[in-house]
């Protein structure tokens, strides 16, 4: 899965690309008022927000060559990528995500590994933990001394 621009094309394959779609008219298009307050992020209820994701993947083992270069390939398929780990039966991957909501960035990261199994050749794994918080609660928790911090630096690393 690849952001684009609606009608931009993808990075020479006939992959699918994500476009924003109107909300129609269930949806109220009403805009902050002013008296709205923004949220830690800065943005209001009515944008988008950022969400800390975590995604735990397992299955078979895979030779450990093939796993990291499957990650990194991920990684350039998918920029914002923050932290992957890896051994040769599981994989952890760690980005922020921007959505409207947390059903918005749950669905989107549990669609990441399957879509990307093909053009990034990933082992054949199944999604066995996720995690979503928003930008305020991650912060909250590193201030508070815990939480999902990266067990290593920002890129791709084996357990």
């Amino acid at each position: 899965m690849r952001r684009a621009r609606p009608g931009a094309t993808s990075r020479g394959s006939a992959e699918r690309t994500l476009t924003s779609v109107a909300a129609g008219e269930t949806f109220p298009t009403q805009s902050p008022t002013p008296d709205t307050p923004p949220d830690a992020d800065g943005t209001t209820d009515e944008g988008p927000r950022l969400w800390h994701v975590t995604l735990s993947v397992s299955g078979t083992e895979a030779p450990i060559a093939e796993v990291r270069r499957a990650l990194e390939q991920l990684a350039h398929d998918h920029p914002f990528l923050l932290t992957s780990r890896y051994a040769a039966d599981h994989a952890e991957i760690r980005y922020w995500e921007e959505a409207r909501d947390l059903h918005d960035a749950a669905a989107v990261a549990l669609r990441l590994w399957g879509e990307h199994r093909r053009t990034s050749r990933l082992p054949p794994w199944e999604i066995v933990g996720l995690e979503v918080i928003d930008r305020r609660t991650y912060h909250q928790r590193i201030a508070a001394g815990y939480g999902p911090l990266p067990a290593t630096p920002v890129g791709i690393h084996p357990f």
